[in-house]
């Protein structure tokens, strides 16, 4: 039955990334695909087969159906699916939609700069404010994306109004820890929260999930490449307009912040629409950069191992090490997320990402005890309360993925639990960040 499973995750992953498709209409889908496999099988046909004459029956009423069937010209049961129909008609991009949205965050957090008199003043309170001026607007374009109705728009909002409550009327303390924290944090928090607009309003699909996993992924390569090209226009209008006399910072100081905002809602656009470029690069990058990483992690982890170096772990070096766990995961979830559904077997590449998850499974353990024993001597504080909780939750999802790679790897277990596991555990993540914005400051006094 799980390779049935794969071949409806490798569906839904198609029809749900169409764009304006409304996720509660693909769950509506896979329920009806669901009801014709299981009505099939108890006729006497193999899940298999049942497969193949349900998405036959859904291709009937679904053209995005008949449009996956197009994409996978290699697969027998492409045949079940094209009779003739025309082409269904393209969506549209929806580049208009983004541009509002872009603009208006654009717009948002340039007069949030000038109420601030950002660079020559830098108050605080910008800092803490600053994904609360870009981030419900990324929301707010899935959700129009998405159709989703009125009662959705309201659960959408509920966080990010709770977290400008909370930020903006807590006491924070002078040079505050924790006002630091919720600044770092708070990001992650609205970005779990944008989730579910970009789910269709659903919370519970391990697959919309792993969708989301997918898109943020690509979001992160489109964003950065969107950057590194604002830098390079940066650079040359500071090289044409220097030897004028024109005040170079001040249109710096205009453009970089509007860019920015602006172009967190246009790289999602650019996921949505240019999904193919993002689909081609994913595996090469996750080859390129995954050895790389395993080789380095393992190396670290024999070099502090044999030299018990792990004990002179100090606060800037924990920092690096914490990042580096965070971008490992991030790298094995995106490199998960990339795969074909349809692959049950392991491959090399499933073996360099368990070196890659057990090294860095032995280096957040040797954090861990240098922590426990620093909190040990001079008690907690608040940057060492969120660190310690962020390398437990990181110890428990990392101690997992190892242990079923390592199932999977030998052929005791199937792709599709370590997926689960991962897509299981991301609320964890999530709640963690929540704690350290809501619940630390007053723990610690706001200090």
């Amino acid at each position: 039955m799980e390779s049935v499973d794969s071949q409806i995750a490798e569906w839904r992953a198609y029809v749900s990334n169409a764009p304006g498709v409304n996720g509660h209409d693909v769950d509506e889908l896979e329920d009806h695909l669901r009801h014709q496999i299981a009505e099939l099988t108890a006729a006497g046909l193999t899940p298999d087969e049942g497969f193949l004459i349900g998405v036959k029956r859904l291709g009937d009423i679904d053209g995005l159906s008949r449009e996956f069937a197009r994409e996978h010209s290699g697969r027998l049961w492409k045949q079940l699916l094209l009779s003739g129909e025309a082409e269904p008609a393209r969506a549209p991009s929806g580049w208009f939609e983004a541009l509002v949205f872009a603009v208006a965050a654009a717009v948002v957090i340039q007069v949030a700069r000038l109420a601030a008199g950002f660079p020559d003043d830098e108050p605080t309170w910008l800092a803490r404010n600053a994904s609360l001026f870009v981030l419900p607007f990324l929301a707010a374009y899935f959700a129009r994306r998405r159709k989703l109705d009125t009662r959705h728009w309201v659960r959408i909002a509920a966080p990010f109004v709770l977290g400008a409550l909370v930020v903006n009327l807590y006491p924070w303390g002078a040079d505050s820890d924790t006002e630091a924290l919720v600044i770092l944090g708070l990001p992650v928090v609205l970005w779990f929260a944008g989730s579910y607009p970009d789910m269709g309003g659903t919370l519970r699909s391990h697959e919309r999930r792993m969708d989301f996993v997918r898109f943020t992924g690509e979001w992160f390569i489109y964003y950065v490449l969107i950057a590194l090209g604002g830098g390079v226009l940066m650079g040359l209008i500071a090289g044409i307009f220097k030897p004028t006399g024109v005040d170079v910072d001040q249109i710096a100081a205009w453009v970089l912040p509007s860019g920015a905002a602006g172009a967190v809602v246009v790289a999602a656009w650019l996921v949505e629409s240019k999904q193919r470029v993002v689909e081609n690069m994913a595996p090469v990058l996750t080859m390129l950069f995954t050895p790389l990483f395993a080789v380095m992690l393992a190396c670290a982890a024999v070099v502090y191992a044999v030299t018990v170096f792990g004990g002179a772990f100090d606060r800037e070096l924990l920092s690096v090490f914490d990042a580096l766990l965070v971008v490992v995961l991030a790298l094995v979830l995106y490199g998960m997320s990339a795969r074909d559904p349809s692959t049950s077997s392991p491959g090399w590449m499933d073996g360099i990402q368990l070196v890659a998850v057990v090294s860095a499974l032995v280096l957040d353990l040797m954090v861990l005890g240098t922590m426990i024993a620093r909190i040990g001597d001079v008690g907690f504080s608040p940057n060492r309360t969120a660190a310690l909780g962020l390398n437990l939750v990181l110890l428990v999802n990392l101690a997992g993925a190892a242990w079923l790679s390592a199932r999977f790897l030998t052929r005791r277990s199937s792709l599709h639990r370590l997926e689960r596991w991962q897509t299981t555990y991301l609320p964890v993540f999530a709640l963690w960040a929540t704690v350290v914005v809501v619940v630390l400051p007053p723990l610690f006094g706001f200090d």
